[in-house]
């Protein structure tokens, strides 16, 4: 990794509303939950503000009035849904571009998320993606956002100081997951949270598109 210019050594991205456009099946999913048990179901603002949250977080936060004892029924609920539609989303257009050119620099590439560990390998291992991140952490398997512990962790793993890392995602979660990591953070406004709302967590920028995020990572990091 010596003596290249590139500022970032190891880029973080998150998943769902960063790199893969599915923050509105997400939304409708959550409110298709909350209806079958007979729930309030969230506007779509707030089934919105929890894309990136650890499942049952997520889905807590928006049914709030839920006992703790039926989120996995919940859960299910959720899953059923999102499965049923899964096959219908893809990566953002330009997503895997962008990504194959900063593999190409030597950038180690990894994802932090709040899917599952099945979920998200079941995604990785397509071809177009197989063998394309170095690493990854899912929120089933360690703790989930904001806490830092999956960007420690992946910092660890490939000997990557703070500030040569960046966290890439597009919720007030993954930015605050950086600040709690000390790492530096981009912002993408074209996911589940209001470009205003990021600002506040202090990111280098924030993108409005994959063309405009790729050229600032490939002029920048």
């Amino acid at each position: 990794m010596s003596g290249r210019p590139q500022r970032f050594d190891l880029i973080v991205f998150d998943w769902d509303g960063t790199l893969y456009d599915s923050t509105a099946l997400i939304g409708k999913c959550i409110q298709s939950a909350a209806a079958d048990l007979g729930l309030p179901v969230p506007t779509d603002e707030q089934a919105s503000y929890v894309i990136g949250l650890d499942l049952y977080q997520a889905l807590a936060h928006a049914m709030p009035t839920l006992p703790r004892e039926r989120y996995p029924e919940l859960g299910q609920a959720f899953r059923r849904h999102f499965f049923a539609a899964e096959d219908q989303l893809s990566l953002f257009e330009g997503a895997l571009d962008m990504l194959r050119h900063l593999k190409a620099r030597h950038h180690w590439l990894a994802v932090a998320t709040g899917k599952s560990r099945k979920g998200l390998d079941r995604l990785l291992k397509t071809p177009d993606l197989q063998g394309l991140f170095d690493g990854s952490r899912t929120a089933d398997e360690t703790a989930g956002k904001p806490d830092p512990t999956m960007l420690l962790q992946l910092m660890r793993e490939f000997g990557a100081e703070p500030e040569r890392t960046l966290m890439i995602g597009d919720t007030s979660h993954d930015l605050q997951l950086a600040i709690n990591a000390g790492t530096a953070s981009l912002g993408v406004g074209y996911g589940a949270h209001d470009p205003a709302d990021l600002e506040e967590f202090g990111p280098l920028h924030i993108c409005h598109s994959i063309p405009e995020l790729q050229r600032w990572l490939l002029d920048h990091a």
